[in-house]
Order: C-alpha cells, then sequence, then structure tokens
C-alpha cells in the first residue's frame, strides 16, 4: 500500500485522500475524469479522536482505539482497490494533543498509514481547493470557512490564477470547532434558559477568537459566501426537511443566511433529546450541533451574505486535485 507521497505519479488511476480530524474520519478514493475525478470508494465515521481534549491536553485511549479501528478500514479499502498514491493528514486534534505525534506512529506501526499531521494554513488551504468550484459566480471577495471538530478556517479568495485556483487573500484559523467549544461550557441543558445562556457563551467565544479577523474584513456589495463542514450540510439538511441525509440534495445547496440563523437558533433552544429525534441531525451529532450553529452565526456577523453555499466537499478533494495536477491532470 502507497502510505505517502513518495512517488510522482500512480501506478495505477486510482488517488486515496484521508482527512483525520478532531471529529470525523473520512476517506475518498478516486481516478482522473475529464470533468475532474471519479469516485471509486469512500469511507466515513465520527470518531471524536479530541473528545476530552482540552481538560487533559492529550488524546484518550478510547479515542485513539475509535480512530485506530476507522484507520484499519481505511488501509483496507485501499489496499483492495490497489491504490497508486496516498496522502493521509491529521489536523486539530493531533496538532494540539501532547501525545499527538506518539499517536501518528502507532497508526504508521499499526495500520501503515502515514499521517502528516498540517498546519492550519495547510488545511485552509486544501479546504478551499477541495470546494471552490461550489462558490455561486460573481466578482469580488468571497468567504469559504471549514468548521471542524477542533477548529474552524476561514479563507478569502478573489480572482484565479492561470491553473484555475482562486487567489487567497487573507485567511484565519481560530480553535474552536464543534467539540471544542461543546466542551468549554458545563454540560447543563436542563432549562431554555440554560441553554440560551450556553448558546450566549459559544457566540462570546467566537466572536473575540474572530475578532482581529474581522477587524481586517471590508463586506463588499453581493459578498458571497461557502461553507464546508458537517455543521452546514446537517443544516442543509435540515433546511429541506430531508427524512434522511442526501449528498445529491445537499452538496451545492444555496440557503438564505437569515434561514441558517433561524435554524441555529431553534436548534439552539431543544434540549439534546428533541435534537436527537431530528432525522438528519440523530444521536451523532446532537449534542454538537449547536456549537457548530453558533460558529456559523458568528461568521454570519463579520459576513453577512444574504445568502450562504453549502458543501459537502473539503479537505480529502483538496488533496485529491492537488495529488492529480501534480501528475499532470488537469481539467
Amino acid at each position: 500500500m502507497a502510505t505517502s507521497r513518495t512517488r510522482t505519479r500512480t501506478l495505477n488511476g486510482n488517488y486515496a485522500a484521508i482527512d483525520l480530524g478532531t471529529n470525523n474520519c473520512r476517506l475518498l478514493i478516486a481516478r482522473p475524469a475529464q470533468a475532474g475525478f471519479v469516485v471509486v470508494d469512500s469511507f466515513s465515521r465520527i470518531v471524536r479522536l479530541g473528545e476530552g481534549l482540552a481538560a487533559s491536553g492529550r488524546l484518550s485511549d478510547a479515542a485513539m482505539d475509535r480512530a485506530l479501528e476507522a484507520l484499519m478500514i481505511c488501509a483496507d479499502k485501499i489496499r483492495r482497490r490497489n491504490v497508486g498514491l496516498v496522502r493521509s493528514v491529521a489536523t486539530e486534534a493531533c496538532r494540539r494533543a501532547a501525545n499527538g505525534r506518539s499517536f501518528v506512529e502507532r497508526v504508521h506501526k499499526e495500520t501503515g498509514i502515514a499521517l502528516e499531521i498540517i498546519s492550519t494554513e495547510q488545511e485552509a488551504r486544501l479546504a478551499m481547493t477541495g470546494c471552490h468550484a461550489l462558490l455561486e459566480p460573481g466578482d469580488g471577495p468571497a468567504l469559504i470557512f471549514d468548521i471542524g471538530g477542533g477548529s474552524t478556517e476561514l479563507v478569502i479568495i478573489e480572482g484565479h490564477g492561470a491553473d484555475g485556483t482562486p487567489h487567497i487573500v487573507d485567511w484565519c484559523s481560530i480553535p474552536w470547532g464543534v467539540v471544542s467549544l461543546t466542551e468549554s461550557e458545563p454540560d447543563d441543558h436542563a432549562t431554555l434558559h440554560a441553554r440560551q445562556s450556553i448558546y450566549a457563551g459559544f457566540r462570546k467565544r467566537v466572536g473575540e477568537a474572530l475578532a482581529h479577523f474581522a477587524e481586517r474584513l471590508s463586506f463588499p456589495d453581493n459578498g458571497r459566501l461557502l461553507g464546508t463542514s458537517g455543521t452546514v450540510t446537517t443544516l442543509g439538511s435540515v433546511y429541506l426537511e430531508l427524512p434522511r441525509y442526501e449528498r445529491r440534495a445537499v452538496d451545492g445547496l444555496v440557503v438564505p443566511s437569515a434561514a441558517m440563523r433561524d435554524i441555529s437558533g431553534r436548534l439552539a433552544s431543544l434540549p439534546v433529546a428533541e435534537r436527537a429525534r431530528i432525522a438528519s441531525i440523530g444521536n451523532e451529532r446532537a449534542d454538537l450541533v449547536v456549537a457548530g450553529c453558533a460558529i456559523l452565526e458568528s461568521i454570519l456577523d463579520i459576513w453577512p451574505a444574504e445568502r450562504l453555499s453549502v458543501a459537502d466537499r473539503g479537505i480529502r478533494e483538496g488533496i485529491l486535485r492537488s495529488l492529480m495536477a501534480r501528475d499532470g491532470h488537469s481539467w
């Protein structure tokens, strides 16, 4: 199995990308095609690698075991699909944890996967590369954001280079994602007042983290906005009232920002059990989605676009496009 970018060209047409985040482990295997690439196989599992990290500063044994189990599935799929070139990245949880690098070594020993702990800037660029095609047409600056489990990245883009990739004008990373922000407030959801207070605390923390970036921004007329993350895809599903998640319905969806704010406020007012009963949220996201809503609303505060484009694509797609471009594939 190819575990790193040691070759300049694949042995066959298959490439793979692994994104191990604070909350999710995701794999995408694809081959180049005229219009981009064709997905050969994929895998996604919520592993909550960063669970408890804020309090302990370390990845817990249970969290590492969950992530390893998912990565073993990824390794098996990569072997069976005879992938020629793989890039595997780890983000905020491994960046922040005192034992992040030792966990990476354990992953390589037990699965053969060579995880690369990337910087926040690399993370922002990969997410932008993977999803910018879904921006609404228009001129002037646009904001692309990725709400992760342990951090959130924001990129301002304008214009395009010769390779079609947008120019990055400015970018920012804040240490709040759905897991880290959820764990920042006491677990007290018994009353509506408590839930509203927690949500206000979330909003305050994110607003303070974004303050310096906001000072550099000048929101243009008809500013465009694109989000990629489990938060925006989940809220897109709620907006569409889907009985179950459908990527084809959500990827590329454009939603009025006011509707996203309304949904965010409504979810923040509900107890966890009631949020879990919403089909497109379920038990796995019910306790984390409100933190994502707070981050989204804080982004809308500093970039008040009328509409939000939703992307069910990001870092994995950015990795694949980058690998294929280096091998001479272009679109």
